[in-house]
């Protein structure tokens, strides 16, 4: 198998201790002694002997390595090593033996005397192997079985025998295999035939030639067969050796990978079902505030405006309604009146504040009260209504998070302003004089059209004695009214005035009071729903949030469901490519 004389071999016990036999990158061929790192150059076996023989004997559990080059022998660049024993019928020490030499074996060749018969020395060292190892891998070679061709006609009888015996005792004593792969473990050949037709092919002379018994080249395809069946069992039993623990931890592996992204799938299953009934649920909540928000904001918008026409119509009456008592007001006001323009401009400042305060008391009174009722009646509606749409830690602090101030309705009616232009007439006016009575009956234009273009007609169709009679009565009574135009007929003839001039002005502003005041209500009623619709709004920009993430975490367990079936399926591949893996290299080496 080495192609050349590597060991000690001949007749009796040539090896007097245990040989192992491996490869070595460089040329030379060195040997190793048990405890001496001293390499020592071996070129031939008599050289080996030689220097077996130099050293002081050596017992039959001692150990020498050979270090043979790889490029001498194709078989050791695997990793091959071969272990020669001094012979299993040399000691009792079986035991110690198989313990130290034999547990890491992967294939046994039992070398037998073709020309004998099994030993028992031989079968009782395989039977204890037998007990420590789990049906090792074992070969038996017939050696010289050349001799057989001195004996022709009982050839076949011998081969048969020994078939059998080695049979039965590898399929019934050990039990190692059975009887159809028997045949694959049992040789018959000549380890010197072989041996010497090598080393001629090696130094290029045929490897048939020399003196060789009838049937070589039968026996020769016989040590061949040997040899390869004996590869493939070293390789089997290589991947097993080197393989099989690496095998069951990756089975291991990809069963506890497949369990774990098994529980990822489910909780990563759960997950997205719980975040899909989520989304679900605060998607219906959206649908719902926004449905709900705009009926509320068209029905509070309907209600707003039923208010305020309510309001305008409300003010629009009080203000009417205290124009015309607006002489009242006028007459309440008791101050110092004097006819000169200084106490003039005073007088009418400080009217217009009593008619500015009065008239905002009495519309205050007449309004204010029932408008403020209806406003915060209508702003707790909007916060009932708009409540079920907040999130229920909000809903407690809705007082917090809509600020409502004590409403109050501004008339603002500028009076001041307003009769800036008042022009008062307080010169004495003789209330039967021409001016006056034409005025009184035709009014202020047209009397003085009549004075202007028709005075000497008038004097023409009057007599003068009645002129004269009227006259006497006409300056007693203007002697008399001009006795009585005091100070006091003076502030009444003001006031007179001032009331019609600025009833004929509050008149113009009745409408737009009205319109003001339905404005503050209408802005105070749209700030506290705004308000109101701001807090739904950050509901809703939390809800809208929420589904997003939710979105995003459906998308997450997807693809880590995705990923985690991937890996499982993969796992699953990966333990069937073990299995197959196993079957056909690990379970076939036995």
């Amino acid at each position: 198998m080495l192609w050349d004389k590597v060991l000690p071999s001949g007749i009796g016990h040539t090896t007097n201790c245990f040989l192992r036999v491996e490869g070595t990158d460089g040329h030379e061929a060195f040997l190793l002694t048990e405890g001496s790192e001293e390499k020592k150059n071996v070129k031939t076996v008599n050289q080996l002997a030689h220097a077996l023989h130099q050293d002081e004997l050596l017992n039959a559990g001692s150990l020498v390595s050979v270090m043979w080059p790889n490029s001498k022998c194709p078989l050791l660049k695997d990793d091959l090593v071969l272990m020669d024993s001094p012979g299993i019928d040399v000691t009792t020490e079986l035991d110690s033996w198989i313990d130290k030499f034999c547990l890491d074996a992967d294939v046994f060749v039992l070398v037998a005397n073709s020309e004998s018969t099994l030993m028992q020395t031989e079968k009782q060292f395989f039977h204890k192997v037998n007990e420590r190892l789990s049906r090792p891998n074992i070969f038996i070679l017939n050696n010289r079985w050349d001799a057989s061709a001195s004996e022709p006609e009982y050839m076949e009888e011998v081969r048969r025998q020994h078939m059998e015996r080695c049979t039965s005792f590898l399929v019934d004593e050990l039990g190692v295999v059975d009887r159809a792969q028997a045949g694959d473990r049992i040789f018959f050949v000549s380890a010197k035939e072989v041996l010497n037709a090598r080393i001629q092919k090696a130094q290029g002379m045929p490897e048939g030639g020399g003196a060789l018994a009838d049937g070589f080249q039968v026996r020769m395809f016989e040590f061949q067969n040997f040899e390869r069946r004996f590869e493939e069992c070293i390789s089997q039993s290589a991947v097993k050796t080197k393989f099989e623990q690496h095998t069951v931890r990756a089975k291991q592996i990809a069963e506890d990978v497949r369990l774990i992204m098994d529980s990822v799938h489910i909780a990563a299953q759960e997950q997205r079902v719980y975040c899909l009934e989520m989304r679900e649920e605060r998607q219906e909540r959206l649908g719902f505030i926004d449905k709900q928000l705009e009926l509320l904001t068209q029905d509070y918008k309907r209600k707003i405006k039923q208010i305020t026409e309510e309001v305008e119509r409300q003010v629009s009456n009080a203000m009417a309604e205290e124009i015309r008592r607006l002489s009242v007001l006028v007459d309440e006001y008791q101050a110092d009146f004097h006819p000169s323009q200084v106490v003039l401009k005073v007088y009418k400042n400080e009217l217009h504040k009593h008619i500015e305060e009065g008239l905002g008391r009495n519309m205050s009174d007449r309004c204010s009260n029932a408008i403020t009722a209806s406003l915060q009646t209508m702003q707790q509606e909007m916060i009932d209504g708009l409540k079920p749409l907040l999130p229920v830690s909000l809903r407690g602090q809705i007082d917090m998070l809509i600020p409502r101030q004590c409403f109050t309705l501004s008339y603002d009616l500028n009076c001041d302003k307003l009769c800036a232009d008042f022009q008062e007439d307080i010169e004495f006016h003789f209330s039967l004089g021409w001016t006056m009575l034409v005025n009184r009956f035709l009014g202020p234009k047209n009397g003085r059209r009549a004075l202007m273009g028709y005075n000497d007609q008038v004097w023409k169709a009057v007599g003068w004695r009645l002129i004269a009679l009227s006259f006497g009565l006409y300056g007693l009574l203007y002697v008399y009214e001009r006795l009585t135009w005091t100070t006091k007929a003076k502030e009444r003839a003001f006031k007179r005035q001032f009331v019609e001039y600025a009833g004929e002005k509050l008149q113009l502003i009745v409408s737009y009071t009205g319109s003001n005041c339905s404005h503050q209500v209408q802005q105070e009623l749209a700030g506290t729903f705004a308000h109101l619709c701001q807090q739904v709004d950050v509901t809703r920009e939390n809800l809208e949030q929420e589904i997003s993430a939710l979105n995003k975490k459906i998308e997450v367990l997807d693809s880590l469901q995705s990923k985690a079936k991937l890996l499982r399926n993969k796992a699953g591949w990966l333990d069937s490519e073990l299995n197959m893996f196993t079957h056909q290299y690990l379970q076939q080496s036995r």
